[in-house]
């Protein structure tokens, strides 16, 4: 998603229900009429398609029964008086249209369009009808949809998988969850989501990024109405842009000793690397101190790749007592394993009482224990973790991102993020946050651990864990994001994150005019 729109979309995430509860409040109560709200959709898909591509050759528009297939109709009827070559094919059959639906499809055909009744048609024909697309626009199934799609929808859906032409989805991909981000079935995977009126939370998680591709938000003029409709938001989007101006002004007397001294807790035999990248990301981020707790082997290797940080080599749980005293926040987990070390080292952390990130095998030997609530912990799982801390399938997690980090929260307390394509972060007291944006070159071993070491360092400056936890993601997002522009996706590394985030927060310093002072000698 181009960066420049992703920071120009509203903070507020909305479950589907309640957008279509916004939809009903702006046409019953403030008296919109329905048809003009279906007609300003359609024309503003219709802005964003031809801006993307100003020559779109035979468009294809797919229509379904509901006021989406409605949008659909109106967008083929724009396209045809603007000269462009446009079809339609009725998905759902005609019939089953009811009113504004109804006009729509009336004034396509009045307007000239082509409309074709899927049901009855060979397979020739529609190889043919899809074969000579240029565009596709998915305007089958919206947020009332729910589960997995039914034929012919299904159908239609695969054709435009195989057509391997661009994909413009009106106001969500046929086949997403809108509330969730779930695909229960086939899901359109567009290359552009035009969504009105909310954005809805499942466009930011689960299969949400990968099947809305660049998202475009129109609110349609209805934002005055959205104090007094009474819905909440499910969700905040968060991206670095919006966190990033939390993050305090370091004052010129600035000192170590005001930026939190971390220590990492990770790397038992044949996991050495884990330790010294989370110790390497925290100094990174911008904490004072940063202490590796290790086995004695890894000492040197930490030493060679980071002098910047105080290296203990432990043999024992009995020795870690004495660095958690200096410690204001512990990271613990990275590579600490499942043996008889990694178990001493996490029950001395848990009986510090000290602030604390714990991630990977932490979780893990966690989740073979009775769950003890603590608010001072940030609990950093991905799916699989996940399952097994809440004794339940990883499709269990992936088919309700948010809820399964809110029972999370329920069941161990503090704050939780649920990694993976928009990540979420819940607290259980506030709403929860979506990091919105993805990166495929993060699915390497090695990020989580570079994720937990940023995270200890802006709690050890903030105090705040959920403050940190989003920052944190955020931040981690956006090095990954800028060391790919360089790197690509395919053999992005951990250290080449961790190399890009002093130049993320240098570029966040000089728009707050903080380094441009420096520079300037002021």
């Amino acid at each position: 998603m181009p960066l420049s729109d992703l920071h120009s979309l509203p903070e507020d995430l909305y479950s589907a229900d309640a957008v279509r509860e916004i939809d009903r409040y702006v046409i019953d109560e403030k008296g919109v009429n329905g048809f003009d709200l279906m007609q300003a959709a359609a024309a503003s898909v219709f802005r964003r398609l031809v801006k993307r591509w100003p020559e779109p050759g035979r468009i294809l528009v797919l229509c379904g029964a509901g006021n989406n297939g409605g949008d659909g109709y109106l967008v083929a009827a724009a396209a045809k008086r603007h000269g462009l070559d446009v079809n339609c094919v009725a998905v759902a059959p005609v019939r089953k249209l009811s009113g504004d639906a109804r006009l729509a499809w009336q004034k396509a055909k009045q307007d000239g369009v082509g409309i074709v009744a899927c049901a009855g048609m060979a397979p020739d024909e529609l190889d043919a009808l899809f074969g000579s697309a240029n565009l596709l626009v998915d305007a089958m199934l919206g947020t009332g949809v729910a589960g997995a799609p039914r034929e012919p929808f299904a159908e239609m859906i695969r054709r435009c998988e195989s057509a391997r032409v661009p994909v413009v989805a009106v106001d969500l991909p046929s086949g997403l969850d809108a509330t969730t981000g779930a695909a229960a079935g086939d899901v359109i995977r567009a290359d552009m989501t035009v969504t009105f009126i909310g954005l809805k939370a499942g466009l930011f998680t689960g299969h949400g990024p990968e099947a809305c591709g660049d998202i475009c938000f129109e609110s349609l003029e209805t934002e005055p109405w959205l104090e007094g409709c009474g819905q909440q938001p499910l969700a905040l989007r968060a991206d670095w842009a919006s966190v990033s101006t939390s993050l305090r002004r370091r004052p010129v007397t600035a000192h170590k000793g005001r930026f939190g001294h971390v220590l990492i807790v990770a790397g038992d035999r044949g996991f050495g690397g884990a330790g010294i990248l989370a110790a390497e990301a925290a100094s990174r981020a911008g904490a004072g101190l940063v202490t590796l707790a290790t086995r004695p082997e890894y000492v040197a290797p930490a030493l060679a790749r980071c002098p910047s940080i105080m290296v203990q080599g432990l043999i024992h749980g009995s020795e870690l007592p004495a660095l958690l005293d200096v410690a204001d926040v512990v990271v613990c987990g990275p590579g600490i394993g499942r043996s008889a070390w990694g178990q001493q080292m996490l029950e001395q952390v848990v009986a510090s009482g000290k602030p604390r990130i714990l991630d990977a095998d932490a979780l893990n030997l966690m989740a073979s224990r009775v769950a003890v609530k603590d608010d001072d912990h940030i609990l950093t799982p991905h799916p699989g973790e996940a399952a097994r801390l809440l004794n339940c399938e990883v499709a269990e997690i992936e088919v309700d991102r948010i809820k399964a980090a809110d029972r999370l929260c329920q069941v161990f307390g503090g704050t939780v993020l649920l990694k993976g394509a928009g990540t979420v972060i819940a607290s259980g007291v506030e709403v929860p946050r979506i990091v919105s944006g993805s990166n495929p070159g993060m699915a390497t071993g090695g990020m989580g651990d570079v994720l937990s070491g940023i995270i200890g360092a802006l709690y050890g400056q903030l105090g705040n864990p959920l403050h940190a936890a989003s920052i944190g993601a955020c931040l981690h997002l956006a090095a990954a994001n800028l060391a790919a522009r360089s790197k690509g996706f395919m053999g992005l590394l951990p250290g080449d994150v961790i190399d890009a985030v002093p130049s993320v927060l240098a570029e966040t310093e000089r728009k707050r005019g903080s380094l441009q002072a420096i520079e300037s000698g002021t």
